[in-house]
């Protein structure tokens, strides 16, 4: 299912939403109740988080037997991850890159934030040339 950009940030902008993508990309699939567990939700909530995270493409699931493990859908959130950087007003112009001139005047804090965003992302496309080459 494609959806229009301001769809995919009206799904996004639910905290708990975000903090589910967070948890599959950093452990990897789990259950509706280990993810209930983690955020600190009911598990009836997680369901319905994950329903909508679901029809939205972010997020995939197969059933296994009796569990149904969520993964993150890379190649979704890749797609939203470039076109927010298209939009982005840090000075990259939708090349991930920050200007000079940017980085000179940011903070040590902010540095320290985006260094941990690209290895973040360093280790999901480490991750999904992984699951490429099992293929």
């Amino acid at each position: 299912m494609e959806l229009e950009p301001f769809e995919m940030f009206k799904i996004l902008a639910v905290e708990t939403r975000v903090k589910i993508l967070e948890l599959l990309k950093s452990q990897g699939p789990l259950g509706a109740t280990e993810i209930a567990k983690q955020t600190s939700i009911t598990p009836a909530a997680a369901s319905q988080h994950l329903k909508i995270l679901k029809q939205s493409g972010l997020v995939r699931s197969e059933r296994k037997g009796f569990w149904i493990p969520y993964a993150v859908n890379v190649e979704v959130l890749e797609k939203y991850r470039r076109l927010l950087t298209e939009i982005c007003t840090c000075g990259c112009q939708g090349k991930g890159n920050w200007k000079e001139k940017e980085l000179e005047k940011t903070s040590l804090e902010s540095l320290r934030r985006y260094e941990k965003d690209l290895q973040d992302e360093l280790r999901t496309v480490r991750e999904r040339i992984k699951e490429v080459k099992l293929k």
